[in-house]
């Protein structure tokens, strides 16, 4: 059976409010249908957390993937099972959307610094180390800060982390990723420069 014209129906679902329609696929057996469904929910305003919470554990990644980014704009979801799921693609945009909800628990924050420092996939790092910065928690800086060091497109993401914060180990880092071998990194450090470096002058 041809599913495709099921998609058109989902796509269209929650353009036009048929929340019935949309509701039905939650449960369909084509994961692509389902992931549909979950959008539809979503943009037509009928996504309840119990929803939600079901697509999160969903058999398909991407179905899972989805749900964890409609999950950035509802802070009432609990992120972390997200971010120590198997797939790395969901991990990651669970860092990212962890950022979004930008006041965590304990237990997420803490997640984010060990993905921060400690996962072998460097996009998790990134996301990780983005949504600490997002956040802004002192917690999350020795993250951040080990962030600086780590490949270029971390070290960039790590540099403009550092925004919300401040203090001389901060005013290090900055320093260093303004004289980076990557221009994207000395870049982003010129970016905040103004805003982080303690580069208070005497009045004129």
């Amino acid at each position: 059976m041809n599913s495709q014209p099921n998609w058109r129906a989902l796509s269209q679902a929650g353009h036009v409010g048929d929340e019935a329609t949309a509701r039905a696929a939650l449960t369909d057996a084509d994961p692509v249908a389902r992931e549909l469904a979950l959008g539809a929910l979503a943009r037509s305003g009928t996504l309840t957390d119990s929803d939600l919470a079901g697509a999160l554990t969903d058999s398909a990644v991407s179905v899972r993937r989805r749900a964890v980014q409609v999950a950035a704009g509802v802070p009432s979801i609990d992120l972390l099972p997200s971010l120590r799921d198997p797939d790395p693609t969901v991990v990651e945009v669970a860092a990212w959307a962890a950022g979004e909800h930008e006041t965590v628990s304990d237990a997420v924050l803490l997640e984010l610094c060990g993905l921060a420092t400690g996962s072998d996939d460097a996009l998790i790092r990134e996301a990780a180390v983005a949504a600490l910065g997002a956040i802004g928690d002192e917690r999350g800086l020795p993250a951040i800060l080990a962030g600086c060091s780590d490949k270029p497109a971390v070290r960039r993401r790590a540099v403009l982390a550092l925004a919300p914060f401040d203090g001389p180990e901060v005013d290090t880092a900055m320093r260093a990723a303004l004289v980076d071998r990557d221009w994207q990194v000395r870049q982003a450090a010129e970016d905040i420069a103004e805003i982080v470096l303690d580069t208070e002058s005497p009045p004129g």
